[in-house]
């Protein structure tokens, strides 16, 4: 269990904000595969306070879903405290400030890991998001620092605590790193070390064995999972049995992927519409078949699709070919 200010979560593996993919639909196959709590993709505050339609429905929380983190992404205090107001009156349980996109077009604004940088302004910030949501807790994702020249995430992590955060994520990548590279664990270990509040540990976890790993290493509270779970909401349910009993569940078979797909398929359309649902899945799609029999010609198809029904019907055909292709094999 993982307790944040007056959240308290069944365990303590989460679903790390990822821009494009944690919508409501993946959101509940995480949840329903064992998170303990799920985060929403980063919402822009200020199209949040300007009322941007596209963006206020970035705010809804289905009840299948809940713990749900929102995030917040935006460069100063005046429009983060606004934006916050707004999220205060959603089924949000937890507000989380992004300090650590490093994406170009974020950053450049001035927001995301670029708020890091500052110390100083990164606790203004957690200020104002505090007092616009007295009643929800408050955390800060963050990353080790800008650049290896400019590692600052014990000093972030201090100012955000002592401004009222009640948990930070770290990931142990700079802002310049990106996604290359391996993460650097003995941060998020330093970061333990200097604040008494909950640290979530991210970056690189991609099996239960890396999330003990990572737990043990570190002595973080929590465990954060993002690219790790693309394609694969059952990392949260093997990461949990593993931290449970020690023992290593079976991969999903091919079947189990198809029809997960095709109950994101569902989900995905219903929440987003024919089309733009049916352009988004494409992506799952590759990602639930990536290293399965001949998944490289079979996303070359699934990209030009363009209604449900056809996503529908070529993972029906595609699971007939993989079934038949194994019975051929075990006849020779």
């Amino acid at each position: 269990m993982l307790k944040i200010g007056n959240v308290e979560l069944e365990n303590n593996v989460i679903l790390a904000p990822m821009a494009g993919v944690c919508n409501p639909s993946f959101r509940i196959l995480a949840k329903e595969m064992g998170a303990g709590m799920v985060c929403a993709e980063m919402v822009a505050t200020k199209a949040l306070q300007h009322g941007n339609a596209k963006t206020r429905s970035m705010l809804t929380i289905l009840p299948e879903e809940k713990p749900v983190s929102m995030q917040l992404v935006g460069c100063d205090a005046e429009s983060m405290g606004i934006a916050a107001e707004l999220v205060a009156n959603t089924d949000a349980a937890i507000v989380d400030i992004n300090m650590g996109c490093p994406a170009s077009k974020i950053h450049r604004a001035g927001s995301g890991a670029a708020l890091a940088r500052d110390p100083e302004n990164a606790a203004r910030i957690v200020e104002a998001v505090v007092k616009a949501v007295p009643n929800k807790p408050v955390t800060v994702k963050f990353r080790k620092g800008w650049d290896d020249d400019n590692i600052n995430a014990v000093a972030v992590a201090k100012a955000v605590e002592q401004a009222g955060a009640k948990a930070v994520s770290v990931h142990g990548r700079t802002a310049k790193q990106m996604y290359q590279g391996e993460a650097d664990w003995s941060i998020i270990r330093e970061v333990k070390a200097a604040v008494k509040i909950p640290v979530i540990g991210n970056g690189d976890v991609t099996t239960p064995q890396k999330a003990m790993q990572l737990l043990r290493e570190t002595g973080c509270d929590g465990v954060m999972i993002g690219r790790g779970s693309l394609g694969n909401p059952w990392i949260f349910r093997a990461v949990t049995h593993f931290m449970q009993t020690g023992e290593e569940l079976m991969p999903p078979t091919a079947e189990e992927r198809i029809r997960v797909a095709l109950r994101h398929t569902d989900l995905l359309v219903a929440e987003k519409g024919e089309h733009v649902g049916t352009r988004e899945m494409r992506k799952h799609i590759a990602w639930y078949t990536k290293g399965l029999r001949d998944s490289n010609q079979f996303r070359d198809r699934i990209n030009l699709l363009e209604t449900s029904q056809s996503l529908r019907d070529a993972l029906d055909e595609y699971l007939e070919y993989l079934i038949r292709s194994e019975a051929q094999e075990a006849m020779i």
